[in-house]
């Protein structure tokens, strides 16, 4: 058999070192050059620093409270269970229960009616969605566009008479503000306590649609748990008035009989029959109503308790909490990102030139 040398293609940990420092040896011999790019990094983070604006961030919270007991002992034990960490579910709750009214608050629908609520901005009452509009200049672009030029969000506009380019353009706003300018929690999952937190160049649109998406949440939660309750007082409302202009009636009624009987000879009974009538009709609806009045003020105080209190904790208050990227980070990031990027340059540069020799 012949001797056939088998090449090795393992690599040493000496050559690993000996690579190491050939390429530590021509990156330093390459200082001024890495320098440079840190340096122009460093002009462009204070540059980027300068131009970026601050983001202002406005935060709301606040709690729910339907006034409903909490199930006696089992509501005790829950309660317990989850003040220990643990979830043994048969909380009930419904949609305004934790995660749900999260997801409630960051909702298409609820954004887009808190964009239209009306606002003063400069002396002028404009909506939400507007304020937004001008905040990202998207005017100056629409000029030039006979389609959009005329385009108006009008403050408490109807939604369902938009045209389709208005809805498009509602859409990218709530992809806008949904994906990186609003941000819906609770800080701590013990507590009923909810936060939103809005983002935005502008300070006043900040707190103008955090506090409008509080209110447009708060409205339809307290419309949603006591929409039952309220439907049944105005029933109740209409049978009352109802009853009371049949009873009206019937005194009324009463009143023509006997005035129609006066001085009637009393052996004439039959002629006394209409009054007796209505005086029975008197009597059923005095009945019918006083039931239904008494109903009536019960449900009263059931919609009130079925009411359920929001209650705002804190509000933005201006000026509010600003963060900007400062002259420091600028040059930092930017004079490191600038010396990577040489770096990587050079580095490719000399492999690709190795290649090609």
């Amino acid at each position: 058999m012949n001797n056939i040398p088998v090449e090795n293609d393992e690599v040493s940990l000496n050559e690993l070192i000996g690579k190491a420092k050939e390429w530590c040896s021509f990156l330093l011999s390459k200082w001024k050059v890495i320098l440079i790019g840190g340096l122009l990094g460093a002009v462009l983070g204070v540059t980027y620093s300068i131009i970026k604006k601050p983001v202002y961030t406005a935060t709301l919270s606040f709690a729910l409270e339907d006034d409903k007991p909490g199930g006696g002992g089992l509501g005790s034990a829950l309660g317990l269970a989850g003040s220990l960490g643990l979830d043994l579910g048969g909380g009930g709750g419904g949609i305004f229960t934790g995660s749900n009214l999260n997801e409630l608050l960051k909702s298409r629908s609820m954004i887009e009616k808190t964009l239209l609520s009306p606002v003063t901005y400069k002396n002028k009452v404009i909506s939400l969605a507007e304020l937004y509009i001008q905040n990202n200049k998207w005017r100056e672009a629409w000029n030039e566009n006979p389609k959009f030029s005329k385009l108006e969000f009008l403050p408490n506009a109807n939604r369902k008479d938009f045209s389709r380019v208005q809805d498009s353009i509602m859409g990218k706003i709530y992809e806008g503000l949904s994906a990186s300018s609003l941000f819906v929690g609770q800080k701590d999952k013990k507590t009923a306590i909810t936060n939103i937190d809005v983002s935005s160049e502008n300070e006043l649109f900040a707190k103008f649609f955090c506090e409008a998406l509080a209110a447009e949440v708060g409205n339809f939660y307290v419309e949603t748990k006591s929409k039952k309750a309220r439907m049944n007082m105005m029933i109740l409302k209409r049978q009352v008035d109802s009853i009371r202009g049949e009873l009206n009636g019937a005194i009324t009624g009463v009143a023509v009989a006997n005035d129609n009987t006066f001085n009637l000879n009393p052996a004439l009974n039959v002629r006394r029959a209409p009054s007796a009538r209505r005086q029975v009709d008197v009597q059923a609806n005095t009945a019918i109503l006083t039931e239904l009045v008494k109903q009536a003020e019960l449900a009263k105080v059931t919609l009130r308790k079925e009411t359920p209190l929001i209650q705002v904790i804190d509000k933005p208050i201006l000026p509010l909490k600003k963060d900007r990227f400062g002259k420091a980070k600028g040059i930092l990031f930017g004079g490191f990102l600038g010396a990577f990027l040489f770096v990587l340059y050079l580095i490719f540069k000399r492999i690709f030139k190795g290649l090609n020799s």
